[in-house]
């Protein structure tokens, strides 16, 4: 498990992060969210004491990292996935990373295997690919079977082929009871391995919970429905109050309404007391990009002329 209580940290008069609390819990994978400047990579520093806290804890089974025994083997992480002597085979690098922590030399070969890397385990890791440099990184930080695991960015650089290999990879090390921390700006992705967000902005906490509950809580409770009498349907809405706008046409020129701040319930039966079909009649949530972008929209700290999603998203301080 992982611990965050009031943790700061000051760069002169810049505040990266700020009273920061949250806990990572084992079991589930928990999605580290935030907008480019939140904090995320910073957090996650002070989590592997890489960098030292301005004020408050952030503790690893209940220690901070520091203090921990073989460190190795009770929490792996993937920061930077180039982080390896280019002329040291990726074989090498993990042995000397084992070595560090009397690790047997054996596990090398088990999580070479694990992260098929097997057959260019010789060659130098200056020459991989990023998608190839991801994989190594990912088996350093399994090679002490550790119990807490963080990534940072883990799929960059993976075709979908290797995205879906790594989202079912943490579900699984989540699913054998590790507590598995993961930072990434695919928020589609995201919304496909989390089951738990911690989202922050400034540096500052803006949500701790299920990603199912963080999509409702930002999203407008909508309805879309479809019927052969759309036109007589549309009055009978607005004339119940109901605020109704075109939702275009789908791939089969379908026409379709959405229906604001209602309850599938509520359509379908003023529909029925009319004698109007429905087609069509689905409740309507937000994506979470769109749900993020929502939550977060006050907390972006860096901007560029026309900012949109892809302008926001990225890497963190």
């Amino acid at each position: 498990m992982i611990e965050l209580r009031g943790l700061t940290k000051h760069y002169g008069q810049t505040v990266a992060v700020s009273d920061l609390s949250f806990t990572v819990r084992p079991g589930q994978v928990t999605g580290f969210l935030g907008p480019n400047g939140a904090g995320k990579s910073t957090t996650m520093r002070m989590i592997l004491g890489l960098d030292t806290p301005t004020a408050g804890t952030a503790l690893i089974d209940g220690k901070p990292y520091h203090e921990l025994d073989k460190p190795l083997t009770k929490v792996g992480a993937l920061l930077d996935a180039k982080w390896v002597h280019p002329n040291r085979s990726a074989r090498s690098h993990l042995r000397w990373l084992a070595a560090s922590n009397d690790i047997p030399a054996s596990r090398v070969e088990e999580v070479l295997r694990l992260v098929g890397l097997s057959e260019v385990a010789g060659k130098n890791a200056g020459g991989f690919s990023l998608g190839m440099s991801q994989r190594l990184g990912l088996a350093g930080a399994l090679l002490g079977d550790p119990d807490v695991l963080l990534f940072d960015e883990p799929v960059n650089g993976l075709d979908p082929e290797g995205i879906l290999w790594i989202r079912r990879f943490m579900q699984r090390l989540a699913a054998e009871g590790r507590t598995v921390l993961v930072s990434s700006h695919l928020l589609s992705e995201m919304a496909q391995t989390a089951e738990h967000l911690v989202v922050i902005g400034r540096g500052r906490l803006i949500a701790d919970t299920t990603t199912k509950d963080f999509i409702e809580r930002a999203s407008e409770q909508s309805v879309r429905v479809r019927s052969p009498q759309l036109d007589q349907l549309r009055s009978l809405l607005t004339s119940n109050g109901m605020t109704v706008r075109e939702d275009g046409a789908d791939p089969d020129g379908r026409q379709a309404l959405v229906v604001a701040g209602v309850t599938s319930d509520a359509v379908g039966k003023l529909a029925g007391a009319n004698d109007i079909t429905l087609f069509e009649l689905s409740p309507q949530r937000a994506s979470l990009e769109e749900a993020f972008m929502r939550m977060t929209g006050g907390a972006v700290q860096y901007h560029g002329a026309g900012a949109g999603y892809d302008d926001v998203m990225g890497g963190a301080l």
